[in-house]
């Protein structure tokens, strides 16, 4: 298995906006340029192309190469450099970073629709600190096994999920 690295303030910085963890998951599934992302999210391209470039800036995001378009125009497609998955938690002085993937999520699921959930869990357990940082480690360790051999089912429809364990209110 792959070792997480700690994430970077700017990278945390990156990952704070629902809209960036939209475009890294669509570009992860496939090359992508600004207009089809933009088109693709129902968005305005000048309002992608500015998340694009943080997420470019940060390295999570690269240009591929050139390719001619259907119509014969030159595209400059964008695809992910780098597994976002093998990075730790966010730095909790990064505003956003716990959001924005609950908020890139609900997006998803909307667009897809309820038919789209294969399967849920809800829960409410009495934990110690620990006891979380131990269910997270063995939650991460059987979706790492299946992360680190994604590349042997591209043929089979791509799944999205969340974990998220939060405290609740009293």
């Amino acid at each position: 298995m792959r070792e997480r690295r700690e994430i970077t303030a700017d990278e945390a910085k990156a990952m704070s906006h629902p809209l960036r963890l939209r475009i890294l998951r669509l570009c992860r599934q496939r090359e992508m340029t600004n207009k089809q992302l933009a088109e693709r999210l129902g968005r305005d391209p000048g309002t992608v192309l500015h998340h694009v470039r943080h997420l470019v800036k940060a390295g999570f995001l690269e240009q591929a190469p050139v390719r001619s378009g259907e119509s014969g125009a030159l595209e400059k497609p964008y695809r992910c450099a780098t597994h976002t998955w093998w990075l730790s938690a966010p730095p909790d002085d990064v505003g956003g970073t716990a959001q924005a993937p609950i908020a890139a999520f609900q997006e998803e699921l909307a667009e897809a629709g309820p038919e789209s959930v294969r399967t849920y869990a809800r829960f409410m357990l009495h934990l110690s600190q620990e006891q979380v940082e131990e269910l997270d480690r063995r939650i991460c360790a059987v979706l790492d096994e299946y992360i680190e051999t994604d590349d042997e089912r591209l043929d089979q429809p791509a799944m999205g999920g969340i974990v998220v364990i939060h405290r609740l209110a009293d």
